[in-house]
């Protein structure tokens, strides 16, 4: 069994990591910075095509995974969108629904979901969706996996207060499960970051990031 999050809400609203002391998701609009930072970095929902395939490290709330959703039905694209998360600390479901439940637009997509998280579910499939999540130390558990990812979301705490989930051999083992020519995208304009994906085979830009963050980082992964 793992350990679940471990939170404090800020204003009611926001969940925010008492182990890494770091928000969840923006103080000013969390989904309007995953839109920005996770779907348009890695230029979706342009690149959606039929079975495409998302990997993350760090699922926190899954409010990039509803955003990711919410993009895919409104593409039109055929179904099932594939995503796979990476998750040491999965959130207690009372929690995560909790923290869903802040964002009305996404509110019917987040009601399909919720009994799957009330289950205890870390795997399912539906018309629309193919989702899994490996549970435990992204270190061992994506070195593990067998499966390949179109586009990855970096969406751990940041690294300053998160450092494991930005190692040099992680963010390597990110690439060995990148499709070429497939990308990655990550709030983070930490240079540890981005020379960690340069090292790993990616080409690393530096981008306007979200609100009051000035740069994000976003990388693809050359075709030899």
């Amino acid at each position: 069994m793992h350990k679940h999050a471990e939170l404090d809400w800020r204003d009611g609203r926001v969940p925010v990591s008492t182990r890494f002391d770091d928000p969840y998701f923006s103080l000013d609009d969390g989904l309007s910075e995953t839109r920005h930072v996770f779907l348009a970095g890695n230029g979706l929902p342009e690149r959606f095509t039929p079975g495409f395939r998302i990997a993350e490290l760090g699922f926190g709330t899954g409010l990039n995974l509803l955003a990711a959703l919410e993009a895919w039905r409104a593409s039109g694209t055929a179904g099932p969108l594939r995503f796979t998360t990476f998750e040491a600390f999965p959130m207690a479901p009372e929690d995560m629904i909790r923290a869903q439940g802040v964002f009305p637009e996404l509110a019917e997509i987040a009601a399909t979901l919720e009994p799957m998280w009330r289950d205890g579910r870390t795997s399912f499939e539906t018309d629309e969706l193919i989702f899994e999540m490996r549970a435990g130390d992204a270190r061992t558990t994506l070195t593990a996996w067998d499966g390949i990812a179109d586009a990855w979301f970096l969406d751990g705490f940041s690294p300053a207060k998160n450092p494991e989930l930005w190692e040099p051999a992680l963010l390597a083992s990110v690439a060995e499960h990148t499709a070429q020519g497939g990308t990655a995208a990550t709030y983070s304009a930490a240079g540890e970051v981005r020379r960690a994906l340069a090292a790993a085979g990616f080409a690393v830009s530096r981008v306007p990031g979200y609100g009051r963050k000035r740069h994000m980082s976003v990388a693809r992964k050359e075709i030899p």
